[in-house]
């Protein structure tokens, strides 16, 4: 089904009211159902207490920025969260991705291009839900290269069977890096289709998100297994074992 038929849940946590309400009704507009929060600490109460497609989070914020909530929720919360962080401040957008935000969007945003970002990540989200859902009847649904293993149907990570808690964004990285193993995937070709957008120069998310792929397999790894190939891309190894 697509994003038109089916009404998403929104959590927008931003101190911003002005901001705030007319994302609200653009969204409302949109098909979206919006429930807002104006302080860090209310954001996360209800973030744990409602179920959410998506959460549209604010840096700068009251009570918990919004670095301080993604803490707070930590590496096992699922629902994607999208950082509304200030323009040009690229040390926020990196150190929102290391905490495990999906992606970010600079402030002062259009509305539209705001839009787009939520379709992406959802549309992303549909995808692997139906793929998850298709191979539960198959034989395909699990993914093993060099003692890492994807199981799509249960979307979970081990290394050495050590289970690996990765965010959607990381796992679709890790997804496609892993089915085409032994190849060099272009940065350009995961950002378009991961994040479903073109690559901006400077643009370090996808970076980020191989870093942080990195750094949650290093205690099971003592070889890495994602090269980077400079200039070009990443390449996941054939025929290494730790």
């Amino acid at each position: 089904m697509g994003l038109h038929l089916i009404k998403k849940n929104l959590l927008l946590i931003d101190d911003d009211h002005e901001l705030a309400e007319l994302l609200v009704d653009y969204l409302n507009q949109q098909g979206f159902t919006v429930q807002c929060c104006f302080d860090g600490q209310s954001g996360l109460e209800l973030a744990y207490k409602g179920e959410f497609d998506l959460i549209l989070l604010d840096v700068m914020m009251p009570k918990l920025n919004g670095f301080e909530v993604l803490k707070a929720l930590g590496t096992e919360y699922k629902t994607p969260i999208l950082m509304l962080t200030a323009k040009g401040d690229d040390s926020d957008k990196v150190k929102g991705l290391e905490l495990g935000a999906d992606d970010y969007l600079a402030k002062p945003f259009h509305h539209q291009e705001l839009l787009a970002r939520i379709k992406a990540i959802l549309r992303r989200i549909d995808i692997v839900t139906q793929q998850h859902q298709q191979e539960t009847t198959t034989d395909s649904s699990i993914l093993a290269v060099n003692d890492i293993e994807l199981n799509h149907a249960t979307r979970s990570v081990t290394c050495h069977t050590n289970a690996i808690t990765l965010t959607g964004t990381e796992y679709q990285i890790l997804t496609m890096l892993m089915e085409n193993c032994g190849k060099v995937i272009a940065k350009e070709s995961l950002s378009e289709q991961v994040l479903n957008r073109k690559l901006a120069p400077f643009d370090r998310s996808i970076d980020v998100h191989v870093s942080n792929i990195r750094r949650k397999f290093s205690p099971y790894c003592d070889i890495e297994k994602i090269k980077t190939v400079r200039g070009t891309g990443y390449l996941f190894l054939v025929g290494e074992s730790s």
